[in-house]
Parts: structure tokens; C-alpha cells; sequence
């Protein structure tokens, strides 16, 4: 029995750059974090006594003999890209829904690639975990996903990720006063809009108009630099950073039409009022979840303004994917 634990992630700045059709021609820049909440997969070898090879439980339940009829993309690409050859169970649970734009695939990547690791008695390292969850969501699903997701789900953290034109990747964790971390994670709260969306529809809209959108690509990821910046500095006030953050969710709205919506444009201008210095939805866009920054003695106002909204408590991971229980069954039916 495997049980691996990986975490989702808020995207402060950058997002966008990420995507493979930019970086690799431009280089790209993000700044973001890993949060506590996870999923959780469970894997372990299935004995040959069921009518089926393979049991996987998600939001559905999928009972098959063979792998290429898997309906879930992840795990039918995952397992065939380790030549599974022998029955697994795999059982997902997860602190958020999917869709909800925290990385929520690709953690569900991420961590299927760790247990499949600890799974056949081997160490996975992040560069590994990393570099195979984008290939297998990039080139083997063939989704419209950037390269942050996979990345941040490996490592954890508080970071700035560059990603080159040569492909490579390049972690580097924030080094921040610990009270100063205290302060800018007390400063901010994630908020859920309950709106469901497809954000591989949404991504590929955004991957569609990179090339007349390049000069705000350029400036978003200028921006994180400017982000880094403020987190580092103790002299300047983090109230900047939440300002950015508005600056940035403009420049966003402008990478896609699908990236925003009348709900969502009224939940960010009642924020504001509300007392956020500034926000942004994350992910591709469309719905999910938002994250804003707001003071915290404004905070009270803030929630009873958003009532009617799920506001959601968190701490930042530093450890990123975890296996968390290793039983090896050491006979193997």
C-alpha cells in the first residue's frame, strides 16, 4: 500500500508564461505558492481474484481489464507510460474539487507518478516527478496546460520558477524573514466561486493568442521580478504586492475572453470595495477559486461583504509531494 500526499498551488504572477509555445521561444517567469491542501492517492498491486485488472475510484468508479479503456486521461497515460503489467487500485480523495483552478490535475499527475515510484521500491526525485508530469499532461494527454502546475506540485514552496528556452527549469525558493512570511500569508484569503470550468478550453483560447498577445506576456513576467522584490525587501510595505496582484489580473483579463465573466468581474469589484488591496483568479480562468490581499484588519469587513461565498483557511507547503504511508507487498500475488 502507497499513499502519496502532493499540494495544490496559488499562481501569483506569471501565469501564462508558462505555456511551452511561449517559454520556449521567450523564456517565462512565475512566482506562486504551494498551499496545505492535497490530494491523496492510494495505490496498491490488486490480487488476481476480481473480473477485473484494474480498479480506479475518482468521482466515478472504473473497474477494467485493460488499461487502454481507462476513461480517467491521467491514469491511462500514466500507467502505460510505466508499463504497468500487473493490476493496481488506485483511490483518489482530494481537500478541493477539480476544476477549480489550483493545479488540482496535476497534482493528481504528480502524485500518481510518486506512487507508481514507490510502487516498484524506487526513489522518485522532483526533477523526475517534475519533468515526467509534464510530459505525460503535455505530450502523451495532449492537454492545454502550462508547466507551473507540475512543478509547484513536486516542490512545494514559496517560488519563482524560470523556465528556459531550452526547456530546463529552474526552482528558486524565496527566501523571506519568517515574520515578514507570517504576515504576507495572514494577508491573504482564498476564496471559492463555486463556478465549475473546463480550463484546458480556457488555456487553449490563451495558447491560441500568445502571438498578438506578447508584449503583456512579457510585462507579466516582468512583474515577478518586481513581486520578488517586495516579498524580500522588509523595507517596502507588502501592501504593494497586493496592488500588483490587481495590476496583473488586469493584464490577465486581456490574454482571452474566456478568462473572466460578470460573476466573477462582480466578486473582484465587491472585494476592492470590501477592502482587498488586489486579487486575481487562478488558474486558466473562467471560475474556481480566488486569492486576495487583504489587510488584516480589514478582514472581518472583507468576509461578512463575501458571505455568501466559501472562504477557505491555509497555510503554505514547503514539502510538496509526499509519500506519506510505504507498505511494500513484498509477495506479490
Amino acid at each position: 500500500m502507497i499513499i502519496s500526499r502532493t499540494p495544490h498551488r496559488i499562481s501569483f504572477f506569471g501565469g501564462g508564461t508558462d505555456y511551452p509555445d511561449y517559454y520556449l521561444k521567450h523564456c517565462g517567469k512565475v512566482l506562486g505558492a504551494c498551499v496545505d491542501k492535497y490530494c491523496y492517492l492510494s495505490v496498491r498491486r490488486l490480487p488476481p481474484f476480481f473480473d477485473h485488472k484494474h480498479r480506479i475510484v475518482y468521482s466515478k468508479i472504473e473497474n477494467v481489464s485493460d488499461i487502454n479503456t481507462i476513461v480517467h486521461p491521467s491514469v491511462r497515460e500514466t500507467l502505460k507510460y510505466f508499463k504497468v503489467d500487473y493490476g493496481v487500485s488506485i483511490h483518489h480523495d482530494g481537500d478541493i474539487p477539480a476544476r477549480s483552478g489550483m493545479g488540482s490535475s496535476s497534482a493528481f499527475t504528480v502524485g500518481l507518478i510518486h506512487s507508481l515510484y514507490a510502487l516498484q521500491g524506487r526513489i522518485a526525485s522532483k526533477e523526475d516527478l517534475t519533468y515526467e508530469a509534464i510530459h505525460i499532461e503535455q505530450e502523451l494527454i495532449r492537454e492545454n496546460v502550462g508547466s507551473q502546475d507540475q512543478t509547484f506540485a513536486a516542490h512545494g514552496g514559496l517560488n519563482v520558477i524560470n523556465f528556459l528556452a531550452n526547456g530546463k527549469i529552474i526552482v528558486e525558493p524565496i527566501v523571506i524573514n519568517p515574520d515578514r512570511l507570517v504576515e504576507f500569508e495572514r494577508s491573504l484569503i482564498l476564496v471559492y466561486t463555486g463556478i465549475s470550468r473546463i480550463a484546458s478550453e480556457v488555456a487553449g483560447d490563451k495558447i491560441k493568442n500568445i502571438p498578438k498577445n506578447e508584449k503583456n506576456l512579457s510585462y507579466m513576467k516582468d512583474i515577478v521580478d518586481e513581486a520578488y522584490d517586495i516579498l524580500v525587501n522588509s523595507n517596502r510595505d507588502l501592501r504593494e504586492f497586493g496592488r500588483l496582484m490587481n495590476q496583473s489580473w488586469n493584464l490577465k483579463k486581456t490574454l482571452s475572453t474566456m478568462v473572466s465573466n460578470s460573476e466573477i468581474d462582480t466578486i473582484y469589484e465587491r472585494a476592492l470595495k470590501s477592502g482587498a488591496v488586489g486579487g486575481k483568479l487562478l488558474g486558466a480562468g473562467g471560475g474556481g477559486f480566488m486569492v486576495f490581499f487583504v489587510e488584516q484588519e480589514k478582514q472581518d469587513a472583507f468576509k461578512h461583504a463575501l458571505s455568501d461565498y466559501l472562504h477557505v483557511p491555509f497555510s503554505f507547503d514547503f514539502d510538496g509531494s509526499k509519500i506519506i504511508v510505504y507498505q511494500p507487498q513484498r509477495r506479490p500475488l
